[in-house]
Order: C-alpha cells, then structure tokens, then sequence
C-alpha cells in the first residue's frame, strides 16, 4: 500500500453491495474482496453464486435477499450485517433498474415511481442505515453508481431523472461527513457490458459503438473504480462522480 500520510491501516474491512449479484454489483463485490474485505451481497436475485466466488477468494461472504424499496428491509440488512461481522466499513449501492425505453408521454406515474423508489429511495436508506456505524468507528466509505442519462435520456425519463438524483445526493453527502472519516462517492460508467446494457443494442453497435476508446467497458473495469474510492488508498476525495466512459462528454 502507498505512503500516503492520511492513510488507515489496510483492514479485514465489511462490505455491504446491494444489487451484488451481477453486473457491476457482482464484479465490485468480487473486486472488493480480492482486497481482504468480507462481503455481504443483497439482491432480489440468488447472490449465493457470487458468495461461492468471493469465499474461493478466501474471504467470508453471505448472501442476504433484501428489497431496496421497502425501509425496514434495508435497516434489518444492515443489523444483521452487524450481529454478524460486528462491523461495517464499506457500502457500495448498485441496485438498479433502468425501467421501461419509450417516450415521455408512454411512461406511467407507476412506471417512473418504480424507477426512483429502487434507483433513488434504495439509496437513500441504504446510506441512513449505514453511515451511524461508520460514525461510530470513525471510517467508512459509500459508493453508488449514476449515468450520463442524468444530462438527459429522451425515453428514459425515469431513469435519467433517478440517477440525477443520485448525482446530487452523492454531492451533497460528500461533504456531511469527511472529517470524520466517512466518504460518500459516485461512479458514472458510460456503458458496460451487462444484462441491462447488450440487450438493447445490435451486435454491430457493440462492437463498436463509437466511444473514444472504441468499445463499451467490461464491469471489472468499473470495479476498478468502485474499489480505489472504497478502500483506504482513497484518502483525499469525497462528494465526487467519477466518470468511467472511455471518454469525455
């Protein structure tokens, strides 16, 4: 690790990652445990997969099925992350959905209210479950993933207006808490290669789909990301979007 004079001793940290059971949920999950951190993976899905990868690594993991839109759920994950590991240093919100593509006059109330309660509400409780813990031991780190469609995304209004959100909560919250020691983050991939990216396009778009780098991202690679503003080399950013797109704009 680097001499950086702020920095905390590298720890057998506990990582909550909701939405942990693929994409790039899946990938941060495994990338944070390479670095010696326990995980805890909450989804609607079967994390268990992923479980079985992360303790291959060495590392313990479980899988908790949590539904980000409902509060309690949320509180209950994070207590029981606690009676379990007895600590909590790391949350990382990738729970997600992009919601229905068609235009603004299609879209339903119900249609865009699903969108915020699991893109926006998720969040947002999610971070007041966690952040009193990381108060208490006087370190945390909290990364949640937005989109460029926050600029604006015409048939994806939802989607855009969500992420928007989630923009601003991470500026926001970035500067409550830094001084003592609790860091809240965003990282805007441009397009990655997941279930919710490749089935919209053509092959032909895929390959390329005139990026400046000339191809989409593979979730590692946002993972990447995730793990540096996670971990204890992060010493000095917070109340930051990291762009992940290959590109400017």
């Amino acid at each position: 690790m680097p001499k950086l004079r702020f920095a905390a001793p590298k720890e057998r940290r506990v990582a909550i990652v909701t939405g942990g059971a693929r994409g790039i949920g899946g990938a941060s999950a495994l990338r944070i445990a390479e670095e010696g951190r326990d995980i805890v993976i909450a989804d609607l899905e079967d994390g268990n997969p992923i479980v079985k990868e992360i303790e291959a690594l060495g590392q313990k993991a479980i899988f908790i099925k949590t539904d980000v839109t409902d509060e309690s759920a949320v509180h209950a994950l994070v207590a029981q992350t606690m009676d379990i590991f007895g600590r909590l240093d790391i949350l990382i919100c990738c729970a997600g959905i992009l919601g229905k593509e068609k235009p603004f006059l299609e879209q339903t109330a119900a249609e865009f209210n699903k969108v915020i309660q699991i893109n926006v509400n998720g969040v947002y409780y999610a971070h007041q479950a966690a952040i009193p813990h990381m108060l208490k031991q006087g370190w945390g780190r909290c990364v949640s993933i937005t989109s460029g469609a926050r600029h604006g995304a015409t048939n994806l209004v939802p989607y855009g207006v969500s992420k928007g959100a989630v923009f601003s909560f991470v500026n926001a919250l970035g500067n409550a808490y830094p001084k003592q020691g609790v860091f809240v983050n965003g990282v805007e991939p441009g397009r990655a290669l997941t279930e919710m990216v490749v089935p919209r396009f053509s092959a032909e778009h895929l390959a390329n789909p005139g990026t400046p780098v000339g191809r989409y991202s593979d979730a590692e690679e946002v993972a990447e990301v995730v793990e540096f503003l996670s971990s204890e080399r992060n010493t000095y950013t917070t109340g930051s979007v990291w762009s992940v797109k290959g590109g400017t704009g």
